[in-house]
């Protein structure tokens, strides 16, 4: 029972935290920048960031070549742990109200922060310069999906250490 009653706590926590974090996005241009942050760890950034660097060529490519296989990955795991755990999202297990469309119903882990980090951290080897600027904003991706009211903390946690296990684990295969 002590896994139960651990994993318990740490609901009630997360819960707790995703409370407190959900006034953060509340005026209209908070909501405005929350909001295109967010849109950074979608699809469709996320695949342009790793296609164009492969159509241009070079070195970029090789790197992009990388990223892509992190994004790919930690996207199928994302969705394989998501229907696993099949955790609600914070509008249906806290009776708030979402401020941009939630993608699905489950929560945990959170596909847009692991979607920033698999890119982020697959570019910041190869880029030492805009290393540290990459990693933050995808972990304002990851926060932005929190105070935007579709992910509870843990979630975004688990989906940038996702991203980083599915990096790490690439990198050691190669």
């Amino acid at each position: 029972m002590l896994l139960g009653d651990t994993l318990a706590r740490l609901d009630t926590s997360d819960r707790a935290m995703f409370m407190r974090c959900t006034d953060v996005a509340a005026s209209r241009q908070s909501r405005i920048v929350w909001t295109a942050i967010t849109h950074l760890g979608g699809p469709v950034c996320t695949i342009a960031l790793v296609l164009i660097p492969l159509l241009v060529g070079g070195q970029s490519a090789l790197v992009a070549r990388q990223a892509l296989a992190t994004l790919v990955l930690s996207h199928l795991m994302v969705q394989a742990v998501k229907r696993a755990v099949s955790r609600e999202r914070p509008s249906l297990g806290c009776d708030t109200v979402t401020l941009v469309a939630e993608p699905d119903r489950f929560s945990f882990p959170s596909g847009h922060a692991a979607a920033a980090m698999s890119i982020a951290i697959a570019y910041a080897p190869a880029f030492h310069s805009i290393a540290i600027p990459i990693v933050l904003l995808a972990t304002m991706v990851g926060a932005s999906r929190v105070f935007l009211g579709v992910h509870y903390p843990g979630d975004v946690v688990a989906g940038a250490l996702l991203a980083l296990f599915t990096y790490l684990l690439l990198q050691a295969l190669v």
